[in-house]
């Protein structure tokens, strides 16, 4: 049964425009079904955050920030998978399962994760209302002005989203989704 609301829009649309990137990834397409590996494992899903990497982001980079998004989910304010945070600027790409809670080392020195919305440290994968119509995950990469945003790891992700509005200088965003059937 599909839930009856209308589709929500992007939330990257509603905030003030910053430059794109090159945000690629082995894992995840834009527009395209994600593997059950990157679903959280309550709908039979591994977990598994999705391979990531990026370059192409202006010279002025000193750090990054990853964030995963549901802006689907049927809760009024969309639904935080992962947020990590603090990532060196010599970092440019995460393997997949980087978003394990016991993982930030992937991400480098300094890097941490804040709760997402299942209220865990680390990546938590998709998880749809069983017969909804298919979820976005917009998986993004923020290119800062900082080497680290002024956050720990117990701010919520809408916190360091606030933060991000004033030291974003550009965004890549790659948007598959996944649905979860019967």
């Amino acid at each position: 049964m599909t839930l009856d609301r209308p589709i929500p829009p992007d939330p990257y649309e509603m905030l003030p425009p910053v430059p794109s990137f090159t945000l690629t990834s082995d894992d995840v397409r834009n527009g395209e079904p994600m593997d059950a590996r990157h679903a959280h494992p309550s709908v039979g899903g591994e977990n598994l955050s999705p391979h990531l990497a990026w370059s192409d982001f202006p010279a002025g980079t000193k750090g990054f920030v990853v964030t995963c998004y549901d802006p689907d989910a049927p809760t009024g304010s969309g639904f935080w998978h992962w947020v990590l945070v603090n990532v060196p600027v010599g970092v440019t790409e995460l393997p997949r399962g980087a978003g394990a809670a016991t993982s930030d080392d992937a991400a480098g020195k300094g890097a941490f994760t804040v709760r997402s919305d299942y209220g865990q440290q680390g990546y938590g994968g998709a998880a749809p209302p069983p017969g909804d119509r298919p979820h976005r995950y917009l998986f993004a990469v923020h290119a800062l002005d900082v080497e680290s945003l002024d956050v720990t790891p117990e701010a919520t992700p809408a916190y360091v989203g606030f933060n991000l509005a004033f030291h974003t200088l550009a965004r890549a965003v790659i948007r598959p989704t996944y649905q979860v059937t019967g």
